[in-house]
């Protein structure tokens, strides 16, 4: 009969410092230093000692209710699902790893775990990490850098091989976690890229490729109209507040907004070009994490082709103040935590 490595055994009789939440709601202030039980592997499972988790707003948007009832499961709650760390033990079905491996791992939503010193994590979304990608580049890849990468090739249609007709795409909020992500991305294809920020950042979003960049405080930059002229094949939408009318005169004839935060309104609005057979639409986004597309976006990092963009780095004895980090709206790249 096969059974768990022995190791894990061992593991379930310890006691690991992780974060949780009991209930909606709280902030940071909501969130406790908590001692568990560190968690043991199901059979297709691997256990991570966690070197660096990424705060996602997703994951203080569940604190917040947003996602109630579905999200979280149940209380009490470890909140973070974009890990990296090493495997230290692993269920009886796993074929593709071993002990002392280095990997990136994406937990799901309804069972978190992130902010923690150990971590479950399906076989399915856990990727190989090399050397040369270091935990906290990896950790910041998930969500964010999936989201980028599924909304650029599913959706804009996106050829990151540089291949096919020339396309014209709109990064709102460009550095932020996915914004950082998407520019860079987008100009592996053959691509001409406008994008959104702050004044501070104009700087920092151009060398990341963008051919040309507003400032969203400015007249040009709240039209969202392009300093060449161009009208835009996709928005890659990663910030909230900007109404369909705003969009609709930017786009190209079957320009398409893809909104990564959709409201009500957004449904409403996606509903309403399906029905009128507008050839603009809005396209209500959520990313679907598979293990290919992980394993491919940690291989740009090692090649060089893609960066993760560090904002900051805080240890899980002050993840409240990273929580903090990611509501204030305000980060450039990525915020990590590292127990």
């Amino acid at each position: 009969m096969s059974t768990l490595s022995s190791s894990s055994v061992e593991m379930a009789t310890k006691l690991m410092q992780a974060i949780q939440y009991d209930r909606y709601g709280g902030g940071p202030a909501g969130l406790k230093h908590v001692e568990i039980p560190v968690p043991t592997p199901n059979k297709n499972e691997v256990l991570l000692k966690v070197e660096a988790t990424s705060i996602n707003p997703v994951d203080w948007k569940i604190q917040k209710g947003m996602l109630r009832p579905l999200l979280p499961r149940k209380f009490p709650y470890v909140p973070g699902t974009d890990i990296a760390g090493e495997i230290v033990a692993f269920g009886p079905q796993v074929k593709g790893f071993k002990v002392g491996e280095k990997v990136v791992a994406k937990l799901s939503h309804d069972r978190g775990g992130g902010l923690a010193e150990f971590a479950v994590a399906s076989e399915s979304l856990t990727a190989s990490r090399p050397p040369e990608v270091s935990a906290a580049e990896a950790a910041a890849l998930p969500v964010a850098g999936l989201t980028a990468y599924q909304a650029l090739t599913d959706v804009a249609g996106v050829k990151l091989d540089g291949t096919g007709d020339q396309k014209n795409i709109l990064v709102t909020a460009a550095s932020g976690g996915v914004g950082h992500y998407a520019v860079q991305l987008a100009k592996l294809g053959n691509t001409f890229v406008t994008a959104t920020c702050g004044a501070r950042n104009i700087d920092f979003v151009k060398s990341l490729g963008a051919d040309e960049v507003l400032d969203y405080k400015t007249p040009e930059g709240a039209s969202l109209k392009s300093p060449s002229g161009r009208k835009y094949d996709a928005v890659i939408h990663c910030t909230t507040g900007i109404p369909w009318s705003t969009f609709e005169p930017q786009l190209s004839d079957h320009g398409k907004v893809i909104d990564f935060t959709p409201s009500m309104s957004s449904f409403a609005t996606f509903a309403l070009k399906k029905l009128t057979f507008s050839k603009k639409q809005l396209v209500p986004f959520l990313v679907t994490v598979k293990k290919e597309n992980l394993s491919y976006l940690v291989q740009l990092v090692k090649d060089g082709r893609l960066k993760t963009v560090i904002d900051s780095r805080f240890p899980l004895s002050k993840a409240e103040d990273a929580w903090a980090r990611s509501m204030d709206g305000h980060a450039t790249g990525k915020i990590v935590v590292e127990p």
